[in-house]
């Protein structure tokens, strides 16, 4: 009678133990599932400031063309002021000849004539070489204060595109890296929540949607990476973040197929958007030189196909 006892309480105590261990399981699921759900309302936010900062960027762009367009505007006014310039020193020149000229005849019928008035010819004569001068180096001075000033304010608007480019460079990082970040995160609630259910065995009945867009994430960040300057601020860790990112999705059977600067076949399974002419390539090459969207294998099965750009000759 008591090994019947004892038999009963320790079958209770197990099924009271695996009640509460599947208690403890769905509990830890619903937790990941809200977390899930609060990171894609951040992603959708992120996405919201990120389309918002390619409007300010394309408005910047804007600002750039017309500084630009400034610029070019002052090149043409310096232009016209050194045709000026020049126009009026051939002038005076040329005004100077003729009065030197004249001054020479007039000299010489006043030699035959009368002394005093040679004397003073020839002082009139002197007096607009002077002024001619004068006028010459007046001139000069004028044309190089406006070339300096000129230069000047060229050199500012440089400075002034160079600076915004910069910084709407570095705050597209800081977007970049935080959207890095929540993409892994995404990925961790995502391996915790396949854990605790049964895999499919087919890749067709695997959810892919967010391996892809991993995936197409990454191409476009690498893609702005080879586009700016290497030493720009936070490139570095952003670079790292995106190999993390390569390394998460190989780890779960994932792989993005390189295709960039490869040569096009018809036979690939990828769908070319648009072909570009190139006449630096050798005729009859074609070459894929943009990837839109990447081709992504899952445990070696095609998921998605590539869409590319070609270029050929």
């Amino acid at each position: 009678m008591k090994k019947v006892i004892l038999g009963t309480i320790i079958g209770l105590s197990s099924f009271v133990a695996v009640a509460q261990s599947d208690s403890l399981i769905n509990v830890e699921v619903t937790s990941l599932k809200q977390q899930l759900k609060e990171q894609s309302i951040e992603i959708e936010k992120l996405s919201d400031k990120y389309q918002a900062q390619r409007n300010s960027l394309i408005e910047k762009g804007n600002a750039i063309s017309k500084l630009n367009q400034e610029n070019q505007s002052l090149k043409g006014k310096l232009d016209s002021v050194s045709n000026i310039v020049s126009t009026n020193g051939n002038n005076i020149v040329a005004i100077s000849k003729d009065l030197g000229t004249k001054i020479q005849e007039t000299g010489d019928i006043a030699d035959s004539k009368i002394s005093a008035l040679n004397s003073d010819v020839d002082k009139n004569r002197l007096y607009w070489i002077i002024g001619t001068l004068a006028t010459l180096l007046i001139g000069g001075v004028i044309f190089w204060l406006l070339g300096k000033r000129i230069t000047s304010s060229k050199t500012d608007v440089e400075s002034q595109i160079n600076n915004t480019k910069k910084s709407l460079e570095e705050e597209s990082i800081k977007l970049d890296s935080k959207l890095v970040e929540v993409l892994e995160s995404q990925l961790k609630i995502q391996q915790a929540e396949s854990s605790s259910t049964p895999s499919s065995s087919t890749p067709e009945k695997e959810d892919h949607s967010l391996a892809i867009k991993v995936a197409d994430e990454i191409v476009r960040m690498e893609r702005y990476i080879s586009r700016i300057d290497p030493g720009t601020k936070g490139l570095k860790p952003l670079v790292k973040g995106v190999e993390k990112l390569h390394d998460n999705l190989k780890s779960k059977g994932y792989s993005i197929e390189v295709l960039l600067n490869k040569d096009y076949e018809e036979r690939m399974n990828i769908d070319v958007i648009t072909f570009k002419e190139d006449e630096a390539l050798q005729e009859g090459r074609k070459i894929i030189t943009r990837i839109i969207k990447p081709q992504v294998n899952f445990n070696g099965v095609l998921i998605q196909r590539a869409q590319v750009d070609v270029s050929q000759n």
